[in-house]
């Protein structure tokens, strides 16, 4: 039932299509770097507009998870895989066992996890046909962790740039409450700040709005709301010629990714005054919690110490970029492209590696179901 198409793409070490028209699916797997490990990164899904749309967007994608990889000191790669589809016309579970085919396909060069559109139910079904899938083996929805390592992310910025150490009385325009963004409300809001949100889904505002009070504006006014923070929490490219100069705030800190359009948009944001947090650092909370299910038994307060480190690794990246005058996301890339460097020095490149399998994976994979 799946047709596999090998793409040269360059820059990418491998990039593969997969059309299934009987399911109705075409997903993309791209593997952008596997020099510090496999490439581990999420399997999104999207209606999106054309194949051009999503091939793109896996592009970005994984390259972002090399770079987020790398910045959090994991010995994984960067990856993703897009798949798409119309969610309410396809048979899901029909369609995540072919995607977990898909994954098996690629023999452990990708490990995939759950994203936009998929859950830790549906990577349950892909674990019925291949090892290759994370989250299945204790951490669970990453979520809530990547929630808290935005929220690390947010006091660091605060602390660097208002020179306070809490967040009480400050406001934070909020883009997007799903999954991570109404966990990170939560947060903010436990902490004494205010809340104004927008989301472009009415049930995600009705279900922040049984847990806090907030402020609730229309989609296209929050870029414009006055604020100390503004937290893009939804789909990337958010940041751009036509935005930058309508934000009306002191930093910049979310989890979206890939939230500049362009990498010369960092720069617009920083001769604004306006301190960017660079999104792959800032998100990596999730990732970190996957990778603690590897090769050892997960331990959720290890996965909660360990995030807390990119508090640590934004001071960083904000006095590197203070000191030098260049914008924060040309730091992060320069820290990631030289820890990645530093590998390949080693003599520890790409295909060199060997595939991290969590516990879970290495007690269940002869009795996995291949059919």
């Amino acid at each position: 039932m799946n047709k596999f198409t090998e793409l040269q793409v360059d820059g990418y070490e491998r990039v593969v299509r997969c059309d299934n028209l009987e399911v109705g699916f075409t997903a993309w797997v791209a593997v952008h770097d596997t020099t510090l490990g496999p490439a581990l990164g999420g399997c999104r899904v999207w209606k999106y507009d054309s194949d051009e749309a999503a091939l793109t967007d896996a592009l970005r994608l994984s390259r972002g998870m090399t770079y987020k990889n790398a910045l959090a000191r994991l010995e994984l790669g960067g990856g993703k895989a897009v798949v798409r589809t119309d969610l309410a016309a396809v048979d899901r579970a029909e369609l995540f066992t072919q995607f977990g085919r898909f994954v098996e396909h690629l023999d452990g060069v990708y490990i995939t996890a759950e994203d936009v559109n998929s859950t830790l139910a549906d990577m349950e079904i892909v674990q019925r046909e291949t090892e290759h899938v994370a989250t299945v083996g204790g951490s669970g929805n990453p979520s809530p962790f990547t929630a808290y390592g935005v929220y690390c992310a947010i006091r660091a910025c605060v602390r660097q740039k208002l020179h306070r150490d809490d967040l009480d009385g400050l406001t934070v325009a909020l883009q997007g409450v799903g999954e991570t963004g109404g966990r990170l409300a939560e947060m903010l809001f436990k902490a004494g700040c205010r809340i104004i949100a927008a989301d472009i889904n009415p049930v995600n505002l009705r279900n922040l709005q049984k847990k806090i009070d907030f402020e609730q504006v229309e989609a296209e006014q929050i870029l414009e709301v006055e604020s100390d923070i503004f937290s893009p929490c939804a789909l990337g490219g958010i940041l751009n010629d036509e935005t930058i100069s309508r934000l009306r705030c002191a930093i910049v800190a979310g989890s979206a990714n890939n939230q500049l359009l362009q990498e010369e948009d960092g720069e617009k944001i920083r001769r604004r005054n306006i301190l960017y947090a660079p999104d792959y650092a800032v998100n990596a909370g999730g990732v970190i919690n996957i990778s603690c299910e590897m090769e050892a038994t997960y331990d959720a307060e290890m996965a909660r110490k360990k995030t807390e480190v990119i508090g640590e690794t934004l001071t960083e990246i904000i006095e590197l970029s203070e000191r030098e005058g260049l914008a924060t996301n040309i730091i992060a890339n320069r820290i990631a492209e030289e820890i990645i460097a530093a590998k390949k020095t080693d003599g520890q490149g790409a295909g060199e590696h060997q595939l991290i399998k969590t516990k879970s994976h290495q007690e269940t994979a002869a009795g996995i179901n291949r059919a």
